[in-house]
């Protein structure tokens, strides 16, 4: 089904040719903010989980020169959804207000502890704290809201119809806590790849069980979907488009490639890349379950989108700062690839 017969089928009307190109930029962003921001968050719950100063300090090194960085692509998807799908941008805020109110203590908790830690002396206690628990509650919110966006929206006349606190079903509070398993499952894998010695293998040994972790929420939460929560997959299109289900079988299969990856030793990148297969895999069935829909199930691509002119005025924007944003994110990659050894100064 094509994108003109999707939003017809859905009731609303067809996107124009810009609407699909902005809803490919925000789509684009998430998923890299997930995978980029997602590891350095991933480190930071791990961080918490060992009192050993000399991990701690090689866990920071590891993230040093990427985790400002990474939030760039949240920047985007917030900018992005204000400007070309304000509809969606106000909806969202209304549903999760509290939410990104948590992320955003979170986010500012983490910046702060991130470079205060390295100059305090009594108080690094607080600041390791702050890292952890503010990595925790920017994991826990960003699940949570996806869970509640599956179960869908409740949307009149262009605004959220719903209360503050209905996020906090079982389904979205257990989504949440798979995020942070499995946010945390990605940090262990980027400490793997960067890192050499007892950290590198402490990581390695941790592998293992947090994807088992993430298996067993991942089972809890399809349990509640079909049980006490029904309403979390019944208004989704994934039974309507069978061919979608290769995306979970691929995520699964990914979370069982992480678990011989590391138990058997292998190259030290495998278990970040299979854990990216993992989330890009359960990212493309969510895209599955929502298409056409921006606010689930309630409000289209076409319905949420701003007018043709401001699309294109904001489209000539996008093709100078994207790249720009692009090539930058790129060459950090690239500057400060292989193991850290001895830290970046």
């Amino acid at each position: 089904m094509n994108a003109l017969s999707a939003a017809s089928a859905a009731g609303g009307p067809p996107p124009s040719d810009l609407a699909l190109f902005w809803a490919a930029v925000i789509g684009f962003s998430i998923l890299l903010y997930v995978v980029l921001d997602g590891f350095d968050l991933g480190v930071g719950i791990l961080f918490g989980s060992t009192s050993k100063e000399s991990h701690r300090l090689q866990m920071m090194n590891a993230i040093a020169p990427f985790w400002d960085g990474n939030e760039t692509w949240l920047v985007v998807v917030g900018a992005g959804l204000f400007a070309t799908f304000p509809v969606v941008y106000a909806v969202f805020m209304g549903a999760f207000y509290l939410p990104v109110l948590l992320l955003l203590v979170g986010l500012i908790f983490r910046g702060i502890a991130f470079e205060f830690r390295f100059r305090a002396v009594r108080m690094r206690w607080l600041w390791d704290w702050g890292f952890f628990i503010g990595s925790i509650v920017v994991a826990f919110v960003q699940g949570a809201a996806v869970g509640a966006l599956m179960r869908g929206l409740p949307v009149s006349d262009g605004q959220f119809a719903g209360g503050s606190l209905d996020w906090l079903h079982p389904f979205p509070v257990l989504t949440g806590i798979g995020l942070v398993f499995g946010y945390a499952l990605l940090g262990a894998g980027w400490v793997v790849l960067k890192s050499e010695g007892e950290l590198r293998a402490w990581a390695r040994r941790r592998v293992p069980w947090l994807a088992l972790a993430v298996f067993i929420v991942l089972g809890l939460a399809f349990t509640v979907s079909v049980t006490v929560d029904a309403g979390a997959v019944a208004q989704s299109n994934l039974r309507a488009r069978p061919w979608g289900l290769v995306f979970p079988v691929v995520a699964v299969a990914a979370l069982l490639g992480v678990v011989m990856s590391a138990r058997r030793g292998m190259r030290d990148g495998m278990p970040f890349l299979l854990t990216v297969l993992f989330i890009v895999a359960a990212y493309l069935t969510l895209g599955v379950m929502f298409w056409p829909f921006m606010v689930p199930y309630a409000v289209t691509m076409g319905n949420a989108a701003a007018p043709e002119a401001s699309l294109r005025f904001l489209f000539y924007g996008a093709v100078v700062v994207l790249p720009v944003i692009l090539v930058y994110t790129c060459g950090i990659y690239w500057v400060f690839r292989g193991k850290v050894r001895g830290g970046y100064g």
